[in-house]
């Protein structure tokens, strides 16, 4: 019989009870605990603050409406075009209108945002956008700029207590209620409960459920795995975005190239050279990511391969205006000014997550989420482009005011101090990293740019098959978060936004609705598929790495 670890290393309390609990130290979290201030916040983050988040890698920048001839309407109206028939419309109208005022959060926050002669926000265009309205760091440098800013304003902030090195593996509850956060010291197996008044749950997103993926490590789904253990409902799971063009390098996280260089006039090209989105939408390169993401996928598929060109649109400008695609380039030995840049479609974002109101509230009393982990209704089946950072601020502020409301006397800012001493370390499992890497291999090869139902019972029962070789709380989180996409997706018999069906191409307006799960119906859907494929392991093999131990 496995024994776990936290039978003989028990749970430590972190000492008193918090106010506020922010389980993650991205955009979202940051910029939440900011605007609790003085109220005193704790910030949980498995990595350094800022180091594990999706939104410092995020080359885009943030969407707003804040240029002359735009208008917040026309931003909401380009936020549904995309959404597939789902997104919440008033959702969409609060988080387009409050975009502006957000922008001018973050530039007093020190954010260093591009500027033209007279000193107005400089903006681009990027897909599926009817004018320009994103606001830009030095090209592709916004989510990095972004993240520096906030981490040196948490960093001066007192009534903020930052906690790195952590991982966040339960929610603790009482019936419906969240009472606090169950956290793990990585690579160790010293467990710390930290009691709170209200929890944020902000710990980003899904990537590395996957092989390919644009993401950090740190993006592997662990928050709504805690999330649907607790009871949480999780909607829209099955809507995950693939980014058409993450570079083909070999890399584990493949390293983006940002949307921005086809808004530049960047093309997309075949190993002949040929174009090949002039046949498959109207807006070609600019086409929503879904309908790009696909055609890379098959040309890819036929053999044919595909290559981003920017040497005619921005040839010699390459290093200056998009430096970070360009190291990335270089380090893998293709100048992108002379050179096509090889590409393929990798995991980028998760439009689904746990279910949350326009405040943040999730189905359960006392927690929050904001971010890539919650699901506010605002993306529906595909997300318009640099509409996530936008979604991480204006949800993160609304929580705060939320949560201000509820209780408006803070305690004082004070903790005791926490032992630093490493602990015992983590035993590596074996085991354990086969059954990530399982996992990772069969959400991109069957919970992928395209699902078919064969495909997505196989990946159900693999998963559920691997899940019973998993020991450590985190992991187990990671395979949970991978049967909800999969069953979310093989519930929904039709294809609408970012989520594809080779057995039900078309969209069904009947289906014109969100999708909500709990665990239970989770659980119920893989023993289906476990019954249907018994030997669901058998052949398969994990051959690629499990990344390092958490």
């Amino acid at each position: 019989m496995a024994v776990r670890s936290d039978q003989f290393v028990p749970a430590q309390s972190a000492r008193g009870v918090d106010d506020v609990v922010i389980l993650g130290g991205g955009l979202a979290g940051l910029f939440c605990a900011l605007k609790l201030a003085p109220r005193p916040v704790t910030i949980i983050s498995n990595a350094p603050i800022g180091e594990g988040a999706s939104s410092a890698w995020a080359q885009g920048g943030i969407a707003a409406a804040v240029s002359e001839g735009d208008t917040t309407e026309a931003h909401m109206a380009d936020t549904i075009a995309v959404g597939g028939g789902i997104c919440q419309d008033k959702i969409v109208a609060m988080m387009t209108a409050e975009a502006p005022r957000r922008v001018r959060d973050l530039l007093s926050y020190g954010v260093p945002f591009d500027k033209d002669l007279e000193g107005h926000l400089a903006v681009s265009r990027e897909a599926a956008h009817s004018a320009s309205r994103v606001v830009r760091v030095r090209g592709d440098m916004a989510g990095r700029a972004i993240m520096d800013a906030l981490v040196a304003a948490v960093r001066q902030t007192q009534s903020i207590r930052v906690i790195e090195g952590f991982l966040g593996e339960s929610l603790i509850t009482e019936g419906k209620f969240v009472t606090g956060v169950m956290a793990r010291r990585r690579g160790g197996l010293e467990r710390l409960a930290f009691q709170a008044a209200a929890v944020v749950l902000a710990s980003g997103g899904i990537g590395h459920l996957y092989a390919v993926t644009t993401n950090p490590g740190e993006a592997n789904g662990h928050g709504i795995g805690m999330a649907a253990r607790a009871g949480a409902v999780i909607a829209d799971a099955e809507f995950v975005q693939f980014h058409p063009t993450a570079l083909d390098v070999g890399r584990d996280p493949a390293p983006l190239a940002t949307e921005a260089l086809r808004g530049e006039g960047a093309t997309l090209i075949n190993s002949a050279g040929a174009r090949f989105m002039e046949a498959v939408h109207p807006l070609m390169e600019l086409a929503p990511r879904d309908i790009v993401a696909r055609a890379i996928f098959r040309e890819r598929a036929a053999g044919r391969g595909a290559f981003l060109d920017c040497r005619t649109a921005i040839g010699a400008k390459f290093a200056e205006h998009f430096p970070t695609v360009h190291a990335a380039c270089i380090a893998a030995g293709i100048d992108p000014a002379t050179d096509p840049i090889p590409i393929a479609p990798a995991e980028h974002y998760h439009m689904g997550g746990v279910l949350t109101d326009a405040n943040g509230r999730t189905s359960l009393d006392g927690l929050w989420a904001a971010g890539e982990v919650a699901c506010t209704g605002a993306h529906g089946a595909n997300r318009l482009a640099s509409n996530s950072l936008l979604e991480a601020v204006v949800f993160a502020a609304r929580i705060a005011e939320d949560i201000q409301g509820l209780m408006p006397t803070p305690r004082t800012a004070y903790w005791e101090a926490l032992d630093d001493e490493p602990g015992l370390p983590s035993q590596r499992n074996q085991e354990e990293r086969a059954a990530i890497s399982i996992l990772r291999q069969t959400m991109s090869d069957l919970v992928g740019v395209e699902r078919d139902a064969d495909g997505l019972t196989k990946a159900l029962a693999r998963i559920a098959a691997a899940e019973t070789r998993v020991q450590r709380t985190s992991i187990r989180n990671m395979m949970i978060a991978g049967k909800i996409v999969a069953a979310a997706a093989l519930q929904r018999k039709e294809s609408r936004g970012a989520h594809y069906r080779t057995d039900a191409r078309e969209t069904d307006p009947a289906q014109a609705q969100r999708s909500y799960l709990t665990l239970d119906q989770v659980n119920a859907a893989a023993a289906k598929a476990s019954v249907a494929h018994p030997n669901a392991l058998q052949g398969v093999t994990s051959a690629a790495t499990a990344g390092e131990t958490q």
